[in-house]
């Protein structure tokens, strides 16, 4: 069920994007580029397990970190969320955006998507 990158990609709102850019690639010796159309707004690094900062806003993935999950089958993933007690906060064919059983957010991708 879960695909074998497993992590697929993290997240980052920000109250302040540039100071928050300025400490991951200090802190992890990386770069990140402008996000182009169809990407959303904010900054993103490319690879297998990708990083992304964008400013704080109200939606679901928007006011924490949000880590992403790879998964094979996105219908049988989000039925498995809400079996063990978890929570579909956006449903989608391609992602969706989801809180555990103790109310932590993640996101799901389906597998070939890129969720940055």
């Amino acid at each position: 069920m879960v695909d074998d990158s497993l992590l697929a990609y993290v997240e980052f709102p920000s109250d302040d994007p540039e100071r928050a850019r300025r400490f991951w690639e200090g802190l992890l010796d990386i770069q990140f580029s402008a996000r182009v159309d169809g990407e959303g707004e904010g900054w993103q690094t490319s690879g297998a397990a990708g990083i992304g900062l964008h400013s704080r806003g109200g939606g679901p993935g928007d006011r924490a970190s949000l880590p992403w999950f790879r998964v094979t089958d996105m219908t049988t993933a989000a039925d498995r969320v809400r079996t063990l007690g978890g929570e579909i906060i956006h449903a989608g064919a391609q992602f969706a955006v989801c809180r555990d059983s103790e109310g932590s957010p993640f996101g799901l991708a389906a597998a070939g998507t890129d969720p940055g």
